[in-house]
């Protein structure tokens, strides 16, 4: 590794390790006692996201458990640049969220219709009127379930919406966010169902939990249940970047589940979004450093001594791909890659880097090394790439089980048929 390399790797870690992440919220909590204010969660509702729909059904017991004033924004939903395949996106998200709803005892329709423009934009003028309110969160419900789920639309006050939405959507933009579900306190995101328990953990942690609240979670991210041995024959195709952080966190643990499972895991390369032409702006970048940090903790996994292998790291990665599986090493070599880039700062540019991967993967670098001037991988992935749009799927880590694929490291424990379909 370069001294370059390894001086930011070292400056990454710090950046996105706990104790930094302690002493902002430190801070930040002091700033805020000086001023005598209480604890303020920004929420950003978009009447478009699925997930919102989701979100907006557990805003009122989240008021309730908590001593919080939530301040409401009405936002006009995710950028070009974060829906690169907008259509396609609102597709999944909408079987996604029906899914997670099961799991979480919430309510959404088993096939939705997207709602018309006609009821967004009545939807949207009601919110709009009631931000300031403090039944927001009520009639948040009764406009998602008149948008979701057909129903009546409320009889209540209706504005414009378009001053609301164009502030929504500046205040997320300062804040450093871009999509809806979210909530920010202190400077930290939180996204949807997903992450809110991080939100309610940090909320407790300062003593903002209301005297006889309930002590169990909103909603605790599921377990996936490894299912021993009896899913011989199944085949799980795992879509995985070398560049993602997120599939790094999932790598391992979708391999072992598989394994435990009896069943055959195939891991299909991709290329990264941005070697794909797909833009990842700052706050897209920072957003998912800092979240997969704080994932890969609650997980226990090593994270954080980052050497971004964008580019030929992934490339020189990629190329010896045919190697390791002729060599019946493909996942352990892709474990070892996965681990030394985001978790140990290894530098697989170079040649000294890429070798200590390959041969604590149980591999001989000098039968690697010439491996690295084929392109032969190039088709591979291209293949793989094709296979993931075919399943209405762009990002990574993405699976594939039977009949059934998701997206997610965090979306493992759709693994099991009869807990994906909420029983």
């Amino acid at each position: 590794m370069s001294f370059d390399s390894l001086v930011k790797s070292r400056i990454i870690a710090h950046i996105v390790g706990e104790r930094r992440q302690m002493q902002r919220r430190a801070a930040f909590e002091r700033r805020r006692a000086r001023r005598g204010a209480g604890h303020v969660v920004d929420y950003f509702h978009d009447m478009a996201d699925p997930y919102c729909h989701l979100t907006a059904q557990v805003l009122h017991r989240f008021q309730e458990r908590y001593d919080i004033a939530l301040r409401p924004h009405l936002i006009s939903g995710p950028p070009d640049w974060a829906a690169p395949d907008r259509a396609g996106l609102d597709a999944y998200a909408r079987a996604d969220a029906a899914r997670l709803a099961q799991r979480a005892g919430l309510s959404f329709p088993a096939t939705p219709v997207p709602p018309t423009a006609e009821r967004l934009a009545r939807a949207r003028a009601q919110l709009a009127a009631s931000l300031t309110q403090p039944d927001f969160a009520q009639t948040a419900v009764a406009l998602s379930n008149a948008v979701w789920q057909g129903a009546a639309f409320p009889t209540a006050p209706e504005t414009d919406p378009a001053e609301a939405m164009a502030q929504g959507d500046a205040r997320l933009a300062q804040q450093g966010h871009y999509l809806g579900a979210t909530f920010c306190y202190g400077g930290e995101w939180y996204w949807g169902l997903d992450r809110l328990h991080y939100l309610e953990t940090r909320l407790r942690a300062l003593g903002a939990a209301r005297p006889g609240a309930p002590t169990d979670l909103i909603f605790s991210p599921p377990d996936p249940d490894p299912q021993p041995a009896h899913h011989r024959g199944e085949v799980i195709e795992a879509f995985i970047s070398f560049r993602s952080p997120y599939s790094y966190l999932a790598f391992d643990r979708a391999r072992d589940l598989a394994r435990a499972r009896g069943a055959e895991f195939r891991f299909r390369p991709v290329l990264p979004m941005v070697m794909r032409g797909l833009p990842v702006p700052r706050a897209k970048r920072l957003y998912i450093i800092h979240d997969a940090a704080r994932e890969a903790r609650r997980l226990g996994l090593p994270f954080g001594r980052i050497c971004d292998p964008l580019g030929l790291a992934v490339e020189r990665g990629y190329a010896l791909i045919g190697y390791a599986r002729e060599a019946g090493r493909l996942d352990d070599y892709a474990s070892s890659f996965l681990r030394g880039v985001w978790a140990e700062g290894i530098d697989a540019r170079t040649d000294r880097g890429l070798a200590r991967i390959v041969e604590r993967a149980g591999l001989d670098w000098d039968r690697a090394r010439p491996r690295l001037q084929s392109d032969a991988w190039r088709a591979e992935v291209e293949d793989n790439r094709n296979a993931l749009s075919a399943l209405g799927l762009w990002g990574v880590p993405s699976f594939r089980v039977e009949d059934r694929a998701f997206w997610g490291q965090d979306r493992l424990w759709l693994f099991d048929t009869d807990r994906a379909k909420g029983s």
